[in-house]
């Protein structure tokens, strides 16, 4: 079963309903995949399901981005013309007994893997961000761990810290205005934050376990996405951005700070509640 959670709530009514769609779908091809003997009907309905989400959901994601300028709409364009040529690859035609069993798992993985991945790095970060490179000096507050995102629990609330920290470094590298190629810095901040995540995330469920806290397996995913769009960041692919290194580093950060809080206020202080 996977969860719809609160996190994944990025606020918008139309969005969000179609994505909650798509869960339900992702939900009922998992547990028919293996309890059904219809799986050629079953991979042709997903297909074509599919494929009526990627021109219906992101067509009115990206009209909604357009209407509002946001400086993201390009990057989704490139995550959305992805999905659509995943799903546009599987032939109905071809589809057969001997095969559509093996087709639904791969989607039913790819679907699950996509979602939280997009919805959770790209989706909650629309109308939230500034225009690329105009983050304004009056927001270095974004950094501060503030007392709203306080949750009760020493070890977690000390190690969220600990992130805003990290996360503030990326930021006085942009400011940094002598410092031409950014790339090596950028690479340790990249790395610190990578591995102190994964210790966080750990000491977090771990904590979660003990408690017996009934959201763990939706958090473990959020957790497990966060990591994913981490490691994927190429070190080859950055050292060639150049004079791009100061529009990634801003776009990082606006992603890390906004995954970041979202995810303390949405998930982490529900933890707390529950101690309580």
């Amino acid at each position: 079963m996977y969860y719809f959670t609160e996190d994944c709530i990025i606020g918008i009514p139309q969005i969000d309903a179609e994505h909650q769609k798509l869960f339900e779908m992702i939900n009922y091809v998992t547990e028919l995949k293996t309890n059904t003997d219809e799986e050629v009907l079953l991979a042709k309905n997903l297909l074509n399901s599919l494929r009526k989400y990627a021109e219906t959901h992101f067509a009115n994601e990206e009209a909604y981005m357009e209407k509002i300028k946001d400086p993201e709409l390009p990057h989704q364009k490139k995550q959305h013309e992805a999905f659509a040529a995943k799903v546009n690859s599987y032939d109905l035609d071809a589809l057969t007994v001997g095969n559509a069993k093996q087709v639904i798992e791969e989607l039913a993985a790819y679907l699950v893997r996509w979602l939280y991945n997009h919805i959770l790095s790209s989706d909650m970060m629309i109308g939230k961000l500034p225009p690329v490179g105009q983050i304004q000096k009056e927001q270095d507050d974004l950094f501060t761990f503030k007392e709203e995102y306080r949750t009760g629990i020493e070890l977690v609330d000390e190690e969220h810290k600990v992130l805003f920290s990290i996360i503030e470094e990326a930021w006085k590298l942009v400011k940094e205005e002598y410092l031409f190629d950014k790339f090596d810095e950028i690479m340790k901040i990249i790395d610190k934050l990578r591995d102190y995540t994964k210790i966080h995330f750990s000491d977090e469920e771990k904590y979660m376990e003990q408690i017996h806290y009934p959201q763990l397996e939706a958090q473990k995913q959020a957790h497990d996405m966060f990591i994913e769009r981490i490691v994927e960041i190429d070190p080859q692919t950055l050292e060639e951005l150049d004079d791009n290194q100061q529009e990634y580093l801003t776009e990082l950060i606006d992603f890390l700070i906004g995954w970041l809080t979202n995810h303390i206020l949405k998930m982490d202080k529900k933890i707390g509640e529950f101690v309580k």
